[in-house]
């Protein structure tokens, strides 16, 4: 970990919450990997199932706990996925919205709770991640000397489980195919 590559850049805006370095494309190539917190241990995995017809990554803690299932559903018009929890009920769900020439935009629609608005550059890993007019998330890979990585940093009080299962399904949507 004392890599100086690894060196984690400051966030642009303020403190609070919680901090977490993730790896770009990993996810759409159907690899497991972890999800580090800021001291750099392992907090969560990804276990991509490749072998699936559809995209399927399940969020797991570091014991290996199921926490949530995130799943491409094919035959809908839009770029949709959903998360789950192990019980396999439908906790939010991902819709592609709006794609301008320098920004997407994604609603997460979540079961029991308000809402979730996604809007910047997905495929560059530099969005946020909002609920209303308050920002829950911001994600960005500026913070790393580290090309494929990203950083997500979590509004205080808020579910990082949820916020890191948007992110690994915003990686897959936006990187099919590869």
């Amino acid at each position: 970990m004392g890599d100086r590559r690894w060196e984690r850049r400051e966030p642009r805006s303020g403190g609070g919450g919680a901090k977490y370095r993730m790896r770009q494309q990993l996810i759409s190539l159907g690899h497991d990997f972890w999800i580090e917190d800021e001291r750099g241990e392992r907090a969560f995995k990804v276990n991509a199932k490749a072998v699936r017809i559809r995209a399927t990554m399940v969020l797991e803690d570091a014991s290996g706990r199921e926490l949530l299932k995130i799943q491409e559903r094919k035959l809908r018009l839009r770029n949709t996925m959903e998360i789950e929890d192990p019980d396999g009920n439908t906790i939010a769900t991902l819709k592609k919205a709006m794609i301008t020439p320098l920004r997407e935009r994604f609603d997460v629609l979540v079961e029991a709770g308000e809402n979730l608005e996604v809007q910047g550059n997905i495929v560059d890993h530099e969005y946020r991640i909002t609920r209303g007019d308050a920002k829950v998330a911001e994600v960005s890979k500026d913070w790393f000397r580290v090309a494929d990585t990203y950083g997500v940093q979590i509004a205080e009080g808020q579910d990082s489980v949820l916020i890191l299962a948007v992110a690994a399904a915003l990686d897959s949507m936006s990187h099919e195919g590869r």
